[in-house]
């Protein structure tokens, strides 16, 4: 049996090896989520004696798991050591898929970048041939990290779309009838895992972002598309089949423009990143004054989601209607989902995070319009602290909850 964290163990719970293991595992695992402890505090939590945690302990250490960390505080005798995890002993790569970029992160054992996120113009729709292109991205991202590969524990992917909870399969993007999981794996050399983009971030900021110890939270992933991830009673929720969360394709005018899904007058289709280019294209060429013309030096193709937000950080009225426009549709729509499930904490993230509050804003003066005081009170809205970062974070919490699952 293959452990993620320590190799090949024996599959057989009775044999030593294995359980000498499971032991490490619970040690990593408290560490990992609590912080540095001292042998008398790791023997209270996992119910073993000092001298049995104090050998797996030397163990962990010498394989260059752990570190000394100091000194902790006294009980009433000699002060203990502290110990932690050594930040270089493991890591985790984050790969962060849309339509037309991939996001690139190496995670160290303190979920900590190693180096600088690196982003590829090599998207589903943009790539000819996307898992050849993603291979050979990979392969040279790993080789630049300048890691051992050995320490390499496994790939997270965040992809957008409709991906089966039961059979893994990918209906969006990847037409394959192959799982997701295993058309990746057939490419590395490595465990991976995957989950659709929203519910990534929906992880990542539950993990390490805004959503750390609250119960209900709904996550806006508003870029080219516009998703949502739900963390309803404190659980990641996926729906019957894993396809919830669709906000996007709710409609919101009978009447409206066609829908790459297919259907009529979706919310993508006045809200969304794409929408906001289309519209800036279109007003742009007949006539609407404004900098992102001489930003793009005339070339009305080169327009894309930051040259927009940059134009509205620099005063520019066009851009910030822009986005105006979009904040209020996402209004109507939030106010929907505040009705429906009451969150303490609705979280804006995706491309559109750094619009702050030129979206918050048209946003909030929709909710008021449109949600019943009470329960709108209820909900917090804020743009997300991790930012386009989010969806890679929420891959290494993906990779770190398979390490310590059923543990």
């Amino acid at each position: 049996m293959k452990n993620m964290l320590f190799g090949t163990v024996s599959a057989d719970p009775r044999t030593n090896g294995s359980k000498k293991n499971s032991l490490k595992l619970l040690i990593v695992k408290e560490l990992y989520e609590n912080g540095s402890k001292s042998i008398p505090q790791l023997s209270k939590f996992i119910h073993m004696s000092t001298p049995t945690i104090t050998r797996v302990l030397d163990e962990l250490i010498e394989t260059g798991f752990l570190t000394e960390e100091g000194i902790g505080s006294s009980s009433g005798g000699r002060r203990p050591n502290l110990y932690g995890l050594n930040p270089q002993a493991r890591f985790v790569l984050g790969v962060d898929i849309s339509r037309y970029h991939i996001r690139l992160g190496m995670f160290n054992f303190s979920n900590q970048p190693v180096g600088d996120i690196k982003v590829i113009d090599e998207g589903l729709k943009v790539s000819n041939d996307f898992i050849k292109s993603l291979k050979t991205a990979v392969e040279e991202f790993i080789l630049e990290s300048g890691i051992d590969k050995t320490k390499l524990m496994g790939i997270g992917i965040a992809l957008p779309g409709l991906i089966d909870l039961h059979t893994g399969i990918s209906y969006s993007y990847l037409q394959n009838e192959k799982p997701a999981t295993i058309q990746f794996e057939n490419i590395f050399d490595y465990p991976v895992f995957v989950e659709n983009d929203t519910k990534a971030m929906a992880l990542g900021e539950q993990a390490f972002g805004m959503a750390q110890g609250k119960q209900n939270v709904l996550c806006l992933n508003i870029g080219s598309g516009i998703g949502l991830g739900m963390i309803l009673n404190g659980k990641l929720y996926k729906g019957n089949s894993g396809f919830s969360g669709e906000f996007g394709h709710i409609q919101v005018d009978p009447d409206g423009q066609l829908c790459y899904c297919g259907k009529i007058g979706c919310l993508e289709t006045m809200a969304s990143g794409t929408t906001m280019i289309k519209r800036a294209i279109k007003e742009i060429a007949d006539g609407a004054t404004t900098v992102i013309n001489k930003m793009v030096d005339g070339d009305l193709g080169k327009i894309t989601i930051e040259t927009v937000l940059q134009a509205a950080q620099h005063g520019d009225q066009f851009a910030i209607g822009l986005l105006a426009y979009i904040g209020e549709h996402l209004g109507r729509g939030i106010a929907v989902l505040i009705h429906l499930f009451n969150p303490e904490l609705i979280i804006i993230g995706g491309e559109l995070t750094k619009a702050d509050n030129y979206i918050i804003d048209p946003i909030q003066q929709n909710l008021n319009k449109y949600t019943i005081a009470k329960i709108r009170r209820d909900a917090q809205i804020m743009t997300s602290g991790l930012g386009e970062n989010a969806g890679l974070m929420g891959t290494v919490a993906l990779v770190m909850n398979k390490v310590f699952q059923n543990r």
